[in-house]
């Protein structure tokens, strides 16, 4: 089907698209890498009577380390992600799930920011910003603010941005040495959703794990930390039963939309060994 009409804008500063979107209202959509909102108006479940193409805003794209924080611009596509030698050093979870994310053609054009704004459960970047304990830089007419990626998320395609804000960057502390890392991601064919997937990042004092961070992709109406899961393995062996104890805590907080990957039993039961995979897969990274 063909979009219905609408205005197109392209603002070439952050404060050039606020103004636009504090002036048009509701009737503007932000236009980042694409993939979610064009798709959304040619089936014409949205219809944006204005476009704001954010593409043009140079200091929305790239990544820096300062005092040992790692900045991404928002408009970062996914292959810089990938490609960019901090990310590859400082937190190289991303990099590596981002390698997991559609295809090549969809990582050239794709956004990390516009993955984390659209607020879709079955987006990758939500759990591992949480699982990474990122911060978001979110700027609107009355300037600039923070939020947690813990607290970004309410629900299918609902997070703390307002209407008139714009997402400019993206802040999570470099990984210390030894730090383990994982994304298992269970998908029915290469460029599909996630029937399930889960982020972990630990680091161990000995044999016992002194941090940990489990994350869930797909499983819920937003991306989910599982706490209980943590608890069961903080200041523990990664052993059998503890890992079962784990995998058994992330399932019980489950609750998974029935579709075409899966009734809701095997999505959950997905998540459950995600879970195992990428404790194992992330303990074999820590030095």
């Amino acid at each position: 089907m063909i979009p219905p009409r609408f205005e197109y804008h392209a603002p070439k500063s952050i404060g050039e698209a606020i103004k636009l979107l504090t002036d048009l209202g509701d009737s503007a959509k932000l236009l980042a890498g694409g993939h979610s909102l064009l798709p959304m108006m040619k089936l014409r479940f949205a219809a944006p009577e204005h476009l704001i193409d954010i593409n043009r805003i140079p200091e929305l794209r790239g990544v820096r380390e300062e005092n040992g924080q790692v900045i991404i611009g928002a408009m970062t596509v996914e292959n810089e992600v990938i490609n960019s030698p901090i990310i590859q050093a400082k937190l190289p979870l991303l990099s590596d799930a981002a390698k997991l994310i559609a295809d090549p053609q969809v990582r050239n054009r794709g956004t990390i920011g516009g993955d984390i704004a659209h607020g879709d459960p079955g987006n990758d970047h939500p759990a591992l910003a949480m699982a990474i304990d990122a911060t978001f830089v979110l700027e609107g007419p009355g300037g600039r603010r923070t939020v947690a990626a813990s607290d970004f998320f309410f629900g299918t395609y609902m997070t703390a941005l307002a209407e008139n804000e714009v997402l400019c960057e993206i802040h999570a502390p470099a990984f210390p040495d030894g730090t383990g890392y994982a994304y298992e991601k269970l998908k029915r064919k290469t460029g599909d959703w996630a029937t399930a997937g889960c982020a972990v990042v630990m680091r161990k004092n000995g044999d016992s794990i002194s941090h940990i961070r489990i994350t869930l992709t797909n499983v819920a109406p937003t991306a989910l930390r599982a706490h209980e899961a943590e608890a069961a393995l903080l200041g523990k062996s990664l052993d059998a039963a503890n890992i079962a104890a784990a995998a058994g805590a992330a399932a019980a907080i489950c609750d998974p939309a029935e579709d075409l990957r899966g009734d809701v039993e095997y999505k959950t039961a997905m998540a459950s060994e995600m879970v195992k995979r990428a404790l194992k897969a992330a303990a074999a990274r820590c030095a």
